[in-house]
């Protein structure tokens, strides 16, 4: 992997990305078929380049699409 930060527009970009991509939970050989382990390592991927630019993976969502997320209270 690169070592190299993604800038501002490129690193949103893939947040956005990453809010349409399924969870990897919901990835089996049933909905998929032969494709599921590449779309895990592609979910995967896309996870440790947001944790590689200082981005929760699990906070994407709330932060890209707010108003359909629940508060958090923690």
């Amino acid at each position: 992997m690169s070592h190299n930060k993604l800038d501002a527009d490129s690193l949103e970009a893939l947040k956005i990305a990453f809010t349409y991509m399924p969870k990897a939970i919901e990835v089996n050989r049933f909905e998929y078929g032969d494709r599921y382990e590449k779309t895990l390592e592609h979910i995967s991927r896309v996870r440790e380049i947001l944790e590689h630019n200082g981005v929760d993976p699990e906070e994407v969502d709330g932060e890209i699409n707010p108003e359909d997320s629940p508060n958090s209270c923690y």
